[in-house]
């Protein structure tokens, strides 16, 4: 959530900002410096009242002590009509408190200065690709013929079970798909990530705290009986162990890394570009989290595109990195690099993690501050990013090392899986 006191100072700068997003947010933000202003002024009121009234109360006092009781019931009288006053003033400041936040909750994130102008994924900049697409033998084949074909990951099993969109891996199939979790987590804390192990249902403070409320209600899987929602990744749960929290500049920057199924509704149309792997509604995921000071939050928001580069690098999958657009980044993002690697068989490119800096927007809501060198107390920044989204970096390795003999394991694998080949 922005600042409403950084948007008081810098109306227009943040106006300019969030054209990026194509988004004319006048209207927004007059309405919520306007609520801002009627909370200070009532908040002025209040405590003038209530200064008056502790002032009454004394004379009260002093006066039962010298026996003049009929000048001490006048006032008294009159201390009764402030204490009405400053309850009726409390639940103003109440409203005007609530309204403000509402409309708060309604701004995005302004994006970064280096973030370009654009509507949709077409105006993204591709700022780096590495990789050779491979040359696939005649007759390869997309990896929802090749899962069927070697009997690794059960759509229809799927389907019998839960519903589309939840697959069964099998054999060879589960065996890889925990290979890759294993990998991506150990590669992560030799970086100096600390593991955690999360919930996977998050409460309705947290997916406020992170974003996904009031933004995704739409995406998310929701209990009503208890209130709680299923994690659309680990950076919900992660990221909120810090919630309400203040931190010593020493402690930062606090590095965490999570392993989570995802859960997504994921609206939308089911053509051919969103078939087998491409789009689920459960998936798993490795995240990385990164809580930093604001003065190095894009130094860390580099060094996590690097380390994620280096998995693709020793999977050996061809990546490019783009640095998204105003009108392609997510709510709470204030700058974004997303990771796709090409699928030959596919002949496109498939995203398989976004690396983002949140700045203090998730920190504001989340009340993660800490306290500097100089003793006063600031937000953090947040940094969070996928390392890596599991289905399509499978996708990508069926479909690329496929061969006539059957799907080759990425070498760095086959520690993990046991085995060198699925045939």
């Amino acid at each position: 959530m922005l600042q409403i006191s950084y948007i008081r100072e810098n109306k227009e700068k943040v106006l300019a900002a969030l054209a990026k997003r194509n988004m004319d947010a006048t209207a927004i933000v007059e309405e919520a410096i306007q609520l801002d202003e009627n909370r200070r002024s009532t908040q002025v009121a209040l405590d003038n009242t209530l200064a008056e009234a502790n002032k009454l109360s004394s004379a009260i006092g002093e006066m039962m002590k010298n026996g003049e009781k009929a000048k001490a019931e006048i006032l008294k009288q009159k201390t009764s009509q402030l204490k009405e006053t400053s309850k009726e003033l409390s639940e103003k400041l109440d409203t005007y408190a609530n309204e403000l936040l509402q409309k708060m909750y309604l701004l995005p994130n302004t994006p970064a200065d280096l973030v370009p102008h654009g509507k949709s994924a077409d105006d993204n900049l591709n700022v780096f690709q590495e990789g050779e697409i491979p040359v696939l033998h005649e007759g390869a084949l997309p990896h929802w013929d090749l899962i069927k074909k070697y009997d690794i990951i059960d759509f229809e099993l799927g389907t019998k079970i839960t519903a589309p969109g939840f697959p069964v891996y099998k054999g060879k199939g589960a065996k890889l798909q925990r290979a890759l979790i294993s990998y991506f987590l150990d590669k992560n804390t030799e970086a100096g990530y600390q593991e955690f192990q999360v919930p996977h249902m998050v409460n309705e403070a947290s997916a406020y705290g992170t974003g996904q409320l009031p933004d995704k209600e739409g995406q998310m899987y929701h209990d009503a009986k208890d209130d709680l929602y299923l994690i659309p990744t680990a950076e919900v749960p992660v990221t909120n162990i810090y919630r309400d929290v203040i931190l010593q500049e020493k402690d930062l920057p606090i590095l965490a890394t999570g392993y989570t199924p995802c859960f997504r509704r994921e609206a939308g149309s089911w053509g051919a570009h969103v078939r087998g792997l491409n789009r689920l509604h459960q998936f798993d995921k490795v995240e990385i989290v990164r809580i930093e000071h604001p003065d190095k939050s894009y130094e860390a928001l580099y060094g996590m595109v690097e380390h994620v580069k280096t998995l693709l690098q020793e999977l050996k999958l061809p990546y490019r990195i783009l640095r998204l657009c105003g009108g392609d980044m997510g709510f709470a993002s204030a700058m974004t690099y997303d990771f796709e690697v090409f699928s030959t068989a596919q002949d496109r490119w498939l995203e398989i993690s976004s690396v983002s800096n949140f700045e203090t927007y998730q920190a504001n809501r989340l009340k993660l501050r800490f306290k500097g060198k100089d003793g006063k107390t600031q937000l953090a920044h947040t940094l969070n990013g996928s390392s890596l989204a599991l289905p399509r970096v499978l996708a990508g390795i069926i479909e690329n090392y496929q061969t006539p003999e059957g799907i080759v394991i990425p070498e760095v694998l086959r520690p993990y899986t046991g085995f060198d080949i699925i045939n």
